[in-house]
């Protein structure tokens, strides 16, 4: 383990951004925006490619016993990211933030590039590529754990707004950008998903390295082992428990009532209980529970969790909507969905990338409240219009309601977390910008949970007739149908979300080869299952965009608790604790401890 980076200043604070030169926040805004976009991306960029990836490898995702490289080749990078920010920022803290981000794109490129190489095929590729996931994600957490706290060092209180506005819109948009590059690369080779970020990767390690700086501080704080230990093994149980809740246990739909499932969920929030009591015990805590005292700080990290809960499923059933339902109804073949799915996702993208930039901006001048309650409040009335539309939509309203939500969305991230950066004390910029990002990315996992816990009880309520009754109507015999319909509903959207036929997942081609052609043609055309699903599917997006609601709506009042405009400042000695304010009370005792 590398030295304390350390300098002459008794007073441990980092140097001013105004003793640079004025080009060098430009250079660090970019470097750090092109590293969050590329790690980002690659949360997405699997979710389009997956048939591809599965064709290549050669392994049914939908067999029985696949489903874990199913469901870990999309989650392995993002529960990687969530469990390693804190750490890793507090690692920035003590030796180095631009150091720590450096390793981070050395250590995304060279996964990226190993992903690329795999030669084996069927369970052992996939087990590879999940595994090379993880240590992608080891990269990507390095990445997004340090690059806010160095836009920060980089730039003065009154434009950190803006900067941090444009990173954290490059970050959202990125997963969102993932889905159309994905469904373009991957029809040509499943690799190409993986190689793209190589050159990028070793572009952005190559100007990092020669154009960041590190900022000198003064500490000699050492590595809280038992605390990292602890937190990193509650988390990952919480995200296996969740994860597994949503696959069907013997009999029932879901999982929630698996033994597996419940000493998971149980023993990971017994071992985050134990991490929280060591925390305050320690001398050196990876998790500084004291910053918590800071208002400003704590309304933004509980609101930013809100609204990741609202919004991190929101992905996953937008794409199952239009792939499972609305583009086979529009023309779209099941096999073109995956690809068509992204590009009609993104008017969401658009907004991010107008709103955040523009609220940053305005968030220096007027502070964050405003702009981050404000944001919340007009996403909760994005998922009710969603809500009140019909299934089977008109393409401008949707576009329009996404465009809403993206712009709402965009004006809530930026200046959130522009507004939890600037109030901390510049020694716990690292590790306050992972117990942040902590709180978005784990609660993204949660939201994904919830959404298709919520998705499949709708279903489960009337899929079942509704598929027996409509395969029976076509010929297929009824021990067949009924064999159909009881399967897990989780399957169905499994299914539809691949690109693939559900009915000819559902049915299997023998059975579809000996009923009469136009029958089968009929079962795995483009408007059976779409209609058949359409009713049972409406119940649970409703659900589903409910609890969003309540999410964003709690979400803008925990950001209007944030109080008004605050930036960290050192007291001055004439200053009294009674004088300073409640903000500035709290950041002084988290300084202290």
């Amino acid at each position: 383990m590398p030295e304390p980076i350390s300098n002459n200043r008794s007073d441990g604070l980092l140097a001013d951004p105004a003793a640079r030169p004025d080009r060098y926040k430009w250079i660090v805004l970019s470097n750090t925006t092109l590293g969050v976009t590329m790690a980002t991306i690659d949360i997405s960029i699997m979710l389009i490619a997956l048939p591809d990836i599965f064709r290549g490898i050669h392994i049914d995702p939908l067999a029985p016993g696949n489903s874990f490289y199913l469901l870990w080749l999309i989650l392995s990078f993002m529960v990687v990211t969530s469990v390693l920010v804190v750490s890793l920022g507090r690692l920035g803290d003590m030796y180095g933030r631009v150091r720590m981000y450096n390793l981070g794109f050395v250590v995304y490129t060279l996964f990226s590039l190993l992903l690329t190489i795999t030669w084996f095929s069927g369970t052992a590729a996939a087990i590879y590529l999940v595994v090379m996931r993880i240590f992608q994600g080891v990269g990507a957490a390095l990445l997004l754990a340090n690059s806010a706290a160095i836009l920060t060092d980089a730039f003065p209180e009154d434009q950190r707004g803006m900067a941090i506005g444009i990173n954290q819109v490059a970050a959202i948009s990125g997963s969102f950008l993932g889905l159309v590059l994905g469904g373009v690369l991957a029809p040509i080779q499943w690799r190409l998903i993986f190689l793209v970020s190589v050159p990028i990767g070793l572009f952005g390690t190559v100007w990092a390295y020669r154009k960041l700086e590190e900022v000198p501080r003064h500490g000699t704080a050492k590595v809280d082992w038992p605390g990292n230990i602890t937190f990193a093994l509650g988390l990952i149980g919480v995200m296996i428990g969740i994860t597994y809740g949503i696959q069907p246990y013997g009999h029932s739909t879901m999982g929630w009532t698996s033994p597996f499932v419940l000493g998971c969920l149980a023993g990971g929030v017994g071992l985050l209980t134990a991490f929280a009591v060591i925390e305050t015990k320690v001398a050196d805590p990876m998790f500084r529970l004291p910053l918590f005292k800071i208002r400003a700080f704590t309304a933004g990290s509980l609101s930013s969790l809100l609204a990741s809960i609202g919004r991190g499923g929101l992905m996953f059933i937008l794409i199952i909507w239009l792939q499972g339902i609305w583009l086979p109804r529009h023309g779209f073949s099941f096999s073109q969905t995956p690809l068509w799915a992204g590009i009609y996702m993104l008017p969401l993208t658009a907004g991010f990338l107008i709103a955040g930039p523009v609220s940053g901006f305005l968030s220096d001048k007027f502070g964050s409240r405003p702009f981050a309650s404000g944001g919340m409040v007009v996403a909760a009335g994005s998922f009710l219009l969603l809500e009140l539309l019909p299934i089977n939509f008109s393409y401008w309203a949707f576009g329009l309601i996404l465009l809403l939500n993206g712009l709402a969305m965009g004006a809530f991230a930026a200046p959130n977390r522009a507004g939890v950066m600037n109030s901390l004390p510049p020694q716990h910029r690292g590790v306050g910008s992972g117990m942040n990002s902590t709180f978005q990315n784990s609660a993204q996992v949660l939201s994904i949970g919830v959404f298709f816990t919520l998705m499949i009880l709708g279903l489960s309520a009337t899929l079942p007739s509704t598929l027996y009754h409509g395969l029976v109507g076509h010929g297929v015999p009824a021990s067949v149908a009924s064999s159909a319909a009881h399967l897990p509903p989780v399957s169905t959207l499994f299914a539809a979300f691949l690109g693939y036929s559900p009915v000819q997942h559902l049915v299997g081609p023998a059975v579809l080869a000996r009923l009469p052609a136009h029958q089968a043609a009929t079962l795995t055309g483009r408007g059976f299952f779409p209609a058949l699903i359409s009713g049972p599917f409406a119940s649970g997006l409703h659900e589903a965009f409910d609890f969003a609601i309540a999410a964003c709506l709690a979400a803008a009042a925990m950001s209007w608790l944030r109080g008004g405009k605050y930036h960290y400042r050192e007291p001055t000695t004439k200053e009294t604790p009674a004088s300073l304010s409640q903000d500035q009370q709290g950041a002084s005792l988290a300084q202290g401890q």
